[in-house]
């Protein structure tokens, strides 16, 4: 069974950082892709970044040369560095995998951390 429990959250003023991390409860947790979503008041989910297995990682246009997505195979952590943070980064951030059980893929989810920038 694989469990998801995010940390790092905060208030925090524009221009400032926060790091995210993500806890995976489960085996192979070097097989999976790793994700990060944030979900603002009103507004859908999004993704904000993605550390697949074995290739270069994928950024929101919008957090693109601000945050770093990285993992820490050993340790069974994902991580969210997250740097000149803006107002509209507000939001609720969870960590998201894909998990194979069979023919099916089931999605796990953390259930989010919050991050408030101020302005």
């Amino acid at each position: 069974q694989v469990q998801l429990v995010e940390s790092g959250g905060g208030l925090v003023q524009a221009g400032g950082s926060l790091k995210l991390s993500c806890r995976f409860t489960g085996s192979d947790f070097n097989t999976y892709a790793m994700s990060w979503y944030r979900q603002a008041p009103g507004k859908e989910r999004e993704l904000v970044a993605t550390i697949p297995v074995g290739a270069s990682a994928i950024y929101a246009d919008s957090v693109k040369g601000r945050f770093t997505i990285s993992r820490d195979n050993p340790k069974n952590l994902a991580y969210l560095q997250m740097d000149g943070l803006k107002p509209e980064d507000t939001g609720l951030y969870s960590c998201h995998t894909k998990v194979a059980r069979g023919w099916n893929l089931i999605d796990y989810w953390g259930p989010g951390t919050q991050v408030t920038v101020s302005s």
